[in-house]
């Protein structure tokens, strides 16, 4: 007789570790490790959890709460077939309660029978209303460790997972935008170092030493910031700055910076001006 399956811990301890997890882990990779391990402790004794995504067209394991999820995982990707690629594909919830007796994916229970897999429950995760991963429960002890109580668990993990996700990647779009912010503030003061070394030079205006950078950065299929980095390390005797720091305006949340001019790479090539 199989014992009734246990819920794990606590939910509403796992998922305030989710909001957690958005202000400890900086990277997305680390948000989703810690994401599965936290779902592995939905059931008692935990679980195996792997997260699904697709890379270059190709399900993939991006991350998991140990090796045996990993494994499960990867055996259905060579033939496309199995819970995880299932739920991936059509954003359904898959559960296999005995994953002996399971008729589907016939292949797929071979493979995951030789691992030692009972059961397994696999759940979409949403982000602005696209799957973009599958979340895959797999329980080594027992079949039917879903039952009805362990599958709402999961269901309102997967859907709060889903939410924090959309969060982590919008905090990733806004760091790496801030990046691209960082360097399109120094980019815009080293030319205007640039300028201002012209201008004593040559005793002109703003506009002239400005038309004088852009000729000679025509002139020498050179980006137009090459050419100011190099004067101005030319005449300071030290390399010019590569970075400068992106502020938002304080206590108004996603607001941008002060407005500065910056210059992409067309911007810069004055062939392209």
């Amino acid at each position: 007789m199989t014992d009734e399956p246990q819920p794990g811990r606590d939910l509403s301890e796992l998922l305030g570790a989710v909001h957690n997890l958005l202000l400890n882990a900086p990277r997305v990779e680390e948000f989703l490790t810690d994401l599965a391990k936290l779902a592995a402790d939905l059931v008692e004794p935990p679980a195996s959890c792997g997260i699904t995504t697709t890379y270059d067209g190709r399900p993939r394991t991006v991350v998991s709460s140990d090796p045996r999820a990993a494994q499960v995982d990867e055996g259905q990707y060579t033939g496309g077939w199995g819970p995880c690629v299932h739920t991936l594909v059509s954003g359904d919830v898959v559960e296999i309660a005995d994953q002996r007796s399971d008729p589907r994916w016939p292949e797929y229970r071979v493979h995951a029978v030789t691992l030692g897999v009972r059961s397994s429950l696999s759940l979409p995760l949403v982000v602005n209303g696209d799957v973009i991963g599958a979340m895959n429960l797999y329980d080594f002890d027992q079949p039917e460790a879903f039952d009805d109580q362990n599958r709402r668990r999961a269901e309102t993990f997967a859907a709060q997972a889903s939410t924090a996700l959309t969060l982590a990647l919008r905090q990733a779009h806004d760091t790496e935008l801030t990046e691209q912010l960082e360097q399109a503030l120094a980019t815009r003061s080293v030319i205007d170092q640039a300028v201002g070394i012209l201008m004593a030079q040559q005793r002109c205006t703003a506009d002239e030493a400005f038309a004088l950078l852009r000729k000679h950065s025509q002139n020498n299929n050179l980006k137009l910031r090459t050419v100011a980095e190099r004067m101005v390390s030319r005449v300071s005797g030290r390399p010019a700055p590569q970075t400068a720091t992106f502020r938002r305006r304080p206590g108004v949340p996603g607001a941008a910076a002060e407005p500065t001019p910056a210059l992409d790479d067309g911007d810069e090539r004055g062939d392209n001006a």
